[in-house]
């Protein structure tokens, strides 16, 4: 008979193994969906896998899907640290591409400073969106997972009314984009011939700062503090009100500057489609990476990854769209499960039952 047992502390083994093992069945799943698909696993493999990682081309696309996976995630993660549940980094990452739009539209033409407002308007964005729930948590107690969630909804209505109405490119043969942007207003790439940009750099610095923030600052620990034993935290004086502003803005400062990156970057224009759920993806990288910022970053890759693969996949492989989020589910739903194995323990007891003593 197999039955958990309770550790006597979690398991820092597992808490890095479990995601691994996550990927690894997560991998296997995969293998065995393709089957079930009439698809040969191996060659399935191969496209979704491998092609991603195939040439210096493939992993710089790679490393461009990964940018804005990162900085959503590794904002999401100070707030998460501290008990702050922010859910909806898909709509900040909207308001930030919305916020870095209005200056390309309308500041385009000022070389040099218009890129530079653009980085801080996308970052004020996020944090703006943000600051809602945040406001509303802290001054009405309202659930932050409800209240931010349900602003991604409002962020996406606006987003379609603004390249619908009168953000709308006159030229664009009534679809619902905006104008492309102006070069000025365009982040400089990183290497020629390829899309890899500058929020590349910006998401290495962010990590780095992140990780500072989280782990040797006494803001950074408080916040800790909180969200581990929010009594104990009361007790040493940490604010809690102080806990949820930073961790909300955190995540929409991310958020935004990813959201700026994306209409910045590969796009160059907003569209109604641009946000394509990184926010949500997000979130699974943030738990895959154990809240980390080394984590994060290969969380990120591994996300990345299941989105280039299953555009691969549907290119190749004639599957639908939609095997990206099959991955990024059976990914969430993984983790979740080998997560226990953080603090109990599988234990192998004999299938025969005791026999009961003789009474004398």
């Amino acid at each position: 008979m197999i039955r958990l047992e309770r550790r006597p502390a979690a398991s820092s083994v597992w808490s890095w193994a479990s995601p691994l093992l996550a990927v690894i069945l997560t991998s296997i799943s995969g293998l065995i969906i393709f089957a079930l698909l009439g698809k040969d696993p191996v060659e399935g493999f191969r496209v979704f896998f491998l092609n991603p990682v195939s040439s210096f081309w493939a992993v710089m696309e790679l490393l461009l899907k990964a940018t804005p996976l990162a900085l959503c995630a590794i904002g999401l993660a100070v707030g998460f640290r501290a008990g702050v549940w922010n859910i909806g980094a898909e709509g900040q990452f909207i308001f930030g591409a919305i916020f870095a739009t209005a200056i390309a539209l309308f500041m385009g033409d000022l070389p040099g400073v218009s890129l530079i407002a653009m980085i801080v308007a996308g970052i004020l964005g996020g944090m703006a969106w943000a600051a809602i729930p945040a406001f509303l948590r802290s001054r009405f107690n309202a659930n932050e997972i409800l209240v931010s969630l349900m602003l991604v909804y409002v962020a996406q209505l606006f987003v379609s009314w603004l390249v619908f109405g009168p953000w709308k490119d006159p030229m664009g043969f009534n679809f619902p984009q905006t104008v492309m942007f102006d070069a000025e207003s365009l982040l400089p790439t990183l290497i020629e011939g390829q899309r890899l940009n500058l929020a590349f750099i910006f998401m290495l610095g962010l990590l780095i700062l992140a990780h500072i923030f989280m782990n040797h600052s006494r803001l950074g620990f408080a916040m800790r503090t909180s969200g581990q034993a929010p009594l104990a935290g009361l007790y040493a004086g940490y604010s809690n009100r102080q806990a949820i502003y930073v961790g909300m803005l955190a995540g929409g400062a991310g958020a935004g500057l990813a959201g700026m990156a994306e209409v910045a970057g590969p796009m160059g224009q907003l569209t109604d489609k641009m946000a394509l759920g990184y926010g949500f993806a997000a979130i699974i990288v943030a738990f895959v990476g154990r809240l980390n910022a080394l984590g994060i970053f290969l969380a990120s890759l591994v996300m990345a990854l299941f989105y280039v693969g299953g555009e691969q996949a549907q290119q190749y492989l004639n599957l639908p769209s939609a095997m990206s989020r099959v991955f990024q589910g059976m990914l969430l739903f993984y983790l979740l499960a080998t997560d226990v194995l953080v603090t109990y323990r599988i234990v192998l007891r004999s299938a025969t039952a005791p026999q009961p003593s003789s009474p004398r």
